[in-house]
């Protein structure tokens, strides 16, 4: 068997696949259909500080080649995370990382600071696509200032392993894939949704209760794949590629163009044994080949 194994600041992973933040859930959901242990990492299900209901139905509408959604990060908030969700992820033998997500760079501080004294919990992956109500809604993740912010004070508040992940809603992604790194993230992770619409003519109405949405699956590939390229030569800390993830072909591609690591997340809606899928085969491309550790063919199409 090849070498899969990356590292990701002092964080250690068996493989680069992981299972990414809420398409997965806190784990539990796919315990009947894989054994987690043997994943890279999972993502869990994102986080705030204070419970959230989410948006209103519908809130999901499927897409040619993908999916919307709008849930609205509904989640019991922190308090309830470490008290009945946390014991159950503690038994994982795998990197467990927490999306965490907030309205306000003091929010997004105080919940990693809650996380960095949770022992199973390695890592964050600090989700930057959220609105900052102190300043009129603008998102933190496509504003540079802004980013710059809550990623420094994040950082100031938390000392284990720290993941952002950069919303593809910009002009120039690799300008805040090095505020990230400038500001101290041991990784970016990219891409999140696209904005996305759908409309129903039967009832001239849209999909979505929120009328837009998150746009996911193989339809955003070609897009998250060039932003990843672009990412990966722009910082030397770990890229890792999220986005229309079907297979290991795709997520060959994605380490190819520069990824360190991998996310595959609308395909386990599909068939939740995707991402086990997706390890296979890689371990299985680099063994045909002759080739000793995905690290070989990290970036390769940059060195021909």
């Amino acid at each position: 068997m090849a070498d899969l194994g990356i590292k990701i600041g002092s964080l250690l992973f068996r493989n680069p696949v992981m299972m990414a933040s809420g398409t997965c859930g806190y784990g539990s959901e796919f315990d009947d259909f894989i054994n987690i242990d043997q994943l890279g990492a999972i993502i869990v299900k994102g986080t705030t500080l204070e419970p959230r209901e989410g948006n209103p139905y519908p809130r999901m509408a499927e897409t040619a080649s993908g999916m919307l959604n709008a849930v609205g990060l509904q989640n019991k908030g922190i308090d309830y995370f470490i008290k009945n969700i946390y014991p159950h992820l503690s038994e994982y033998h795998t990197n467990v990382i927490v999306n965490v997500n907030g309205n306000t760079v003091e929010e997004y501080t105080e919940l990693a600071r809650r996380l960095a004294d949770l022992a199973a919990i390695p890592a964050i992956e600090l989700n930057i696509s959220c609105p900052n109500v102190k300043r009129g809604g603008m998102i933190f993740g496509t504003n540079p200032d802004a980013a710059r912010e809550v990623i420094a004070s994040v950082r100031k508040a938390y000392d284990k392993t720290l993941i952002v992940k950069l919303s593809p809603n910009v002009t120039d992604i690799t300008e805040f894939a090095r505020i990230s790194a400038e500001e101290g993230a041991d990784a970016v992770s990219l891409i999140n949704t696209l904005v996305g619409m759908a409309i129903d003519p039967k009832t001239m109405k849209p999909r979505l209760s929120t009328v837009t949405g998150g746009l996911s699956g193989p339809a955003i590939k070609p897009v998250a794949l060039r932003m990843v390229w672009q990412a990966a030569r722009a910082v030397t800390i770990p890229v890792i590629g999220i986005g229309g993830i079907m297979n290991s072909e795709d997520a060959l591609e994605f380490i190819m163009a520069g990824a360190t690591g991998v996310q595959v997340g609308t395909a386990s809606f599909i068939e939740p044994r995707t991402a086990i899928n997706v390890i296979n085969g890689i371990n299985s491309f680099l063994d045909t080949r002759g080739i000793a550790s995905v690290s070989e063919i990290t970036g390769i199409i940059n060195r021909n």
